[in-house]
């Protein structure tokens, strides 16, 4: 019985720190979404396109607004597409 709630115990707590650990990347993929370097803003676009919602729509609209890089700005467009598709 206390390994069985060692174990449980176990998941939990990797589940909490990977939520936890999920929304720390969360947060640092937005902070460089409008970094001054291209490719910081690709990877940034890429670790969004995961994060289905609202406010990511938002944010990438923001974002498409400001970038002026075309590849960048065609990447952000599909994904936007993309989401707003999966959001209905």
């Amino acid at each position: 019985m206390a390994r069985r709630l060692a174990v449980l115990a176990g998941i939990v707590a990797g589940a909490a720190l990977g939520w936890a650990l999920a929304q720390e990347r969360i947060r640092h993929h937005r902070a460089d979404l409008f970094s001054p370097r291209p490719l910081r803003r690709l990877a940034a676009l890429a670790g969004l396109r995961s994060e289905i919602g609202v406010e990511t729509v938002r944010l990438l609209r923001d974002y498409l607004e400001w970038e002026r890089h075309p590849v960048l700005r065609r990447r952000a467009r599909g994904i936007v597409r993309r989401m707003e598709a999966a959001l209905g």
